[in-house]
């Protein structure tokens, strides 16, 4: 049946705390809430889109509502759990704040919040994008949600926090969801290929992950999106061709042409990018990472890393990177992509060869010392020597 099908986004939802991937801070805290029946009034999800800001909240809302509850191991299938995933639970009651900015939607709210819920043991209010609300809306919600009724749970949304307001904020209990390592997203797509009886390639999903930044939604919906492409069989190269990737090799062969001057091997690498359609502004931002994780190695092993074929200062690094962030600018938004991201590539070769003037004082300075120290040690001796030279 064509109306049956549902994108892999929303058929992989997480139902329960065990689904959630990649925020167990959260999770442990809010398990342990129920668990010691702490449960605040308000509760406010902060983080990057795709992240499960929803999601958490809905699967807080469940083990609120569930029957029985609260407690956090309940079961996804019980009927009022079905309920709210379906989003037809009379006590949760789910806001868009873009839609619903107004004050008179909130004055319905404090309105509503009044009456004891019908079917759980609270009235769940998800406010989702709450940053959304005008300043009128917020200040209409103040008193509510400082002194709520009891049977009364408040579970905020935001990817954007700076323009909530400080009273709004202070009123909640903040909790902030972090971007999802890339680990856990190829884990995560993994299972949902062997579910779906998909095969993929381990370096297809590297490039899912690595460009869906930190969100599990996106994530999905790129691989989504690769199915209906491929089939039930993607490669590594059918990811890079659609998305105008660059593979991890041609990342790693640019990272070495820069730390070894190659100015040759850069541009022929370049052009041998932009004529297969590849997206120069992505690979600028994944030649950071690349280039990231030398600079880690070189804090971590005295200041030097040889990672990139050869041996690297952690001040060459540095200079190498800034230069790089510098020019994102320029090569997104210029007129020629490919020439601003050469020349961007080049300032970065000239930057890290370059010293800064306060670390070559330094050594002058330190070299300095030595041979004054060396100097004088040897006209200290002299006359010491020549006074026993004289003794009988």
């Amino acid at each position: 049946m064509s109306g049956s099908y549902q994108v892999i986004a929303r058929k992989w939802r997480p139902q329960s705390f065990d689904d959630v991937v990649g925020q167990d801070h959260v999770v442990r805290t809010l398990k342990n809430a129920i668990g010691r029946n702490r449960i605040a009034h308000a509760y406010l999800f902060v983080g990057p889109r795709g992240t499960g800001k929803t999601s958490t909240a809905r699967i807080f809302a469940k083990a609120l509502n569930c029957t029985g509850g609260p407690k956090a191991d309940f079961d996804p299938k019980d009927p009022a759990c079905v309920a709210i995933a379906e989003g037809s639970h009379l006590d949760v009651i789910e806001i868009d704040g873009a839609s619903n900015n107004g004050v008179d939607q909130v004055r319905d709210l404090r309105e509503t919040v009044q009456y004891r819920p019908a079917q759980g043991a609270f009235k769940v209010y998800i406010i989702d994008e709450v940053h959304m609300l005008s300043t009128a809306a917020f200040n209409a919600l103040l008193k509510t949600l400082e002194e709520p009724p009891e049977h009364v749970k408040f579970v905020f949304a935001t990817t954007d926090p700076q323009k909530l307001l400080p009273t709004i904020i202070s009123r909640c209990q903040r909790f902030d969801l972090k971007p999802i390592p890339a680990d856990l997203i190829v884990k995560r797509l993994r299972m949902i290929a062997d579910s779906e009886g998909v095969k993929v390639e381990d370096g297809a999903l590297d490039c899912i992950a690595r460009m869906a930044d930190g969100g599990m939604r996106d994530s999905q919906s790129i691989f989504d999106q690769m199915i209906s492409f491929c089939g039930a069989n993607i490669t590594e190269a059918d990811v890079l061709d659609v998305y105008g990737l660059v593979s991890a090799e041609k990342i790693a062969a640019l990272a070495g042409s820069l730390a070894k001057a190659d100015h040759a091997g850069m541009v022929a690498l370049i052009d041998e990018c932009d004529a297969a359609g590849r997206d120069l502004s992505r690979l600028l931002t994944d030649l950071q990472e690349y280039l990231r994780h030398s600079l880690l190695d070189a804090i971590a092993n005295k200041g030097r890393s040889k990672l990139l074929g050869v041996t690297m200062t952690t001040e060459q690094l540095t200079r190498l990177l800034d230069a790089l962030r510098e020019a994102e600018g320029k090569v997104k938004l210029g007129l020629s992509e490919k020439i601003n991201f050469e020349v961007a590539l080049l300032k970065a070769i000239e930057a890290s060869r370059a010293r800064a003037i306060d670390s070559l004082i330094a050594e002058l300075a330190n070299l300095a010392e030595q041979s004054t120290a060396a100097a004088g040690g040897e006209g200290a001796s002299g006359p010491d020597d020549a006074g026993s030279k004289k003794k009988p």
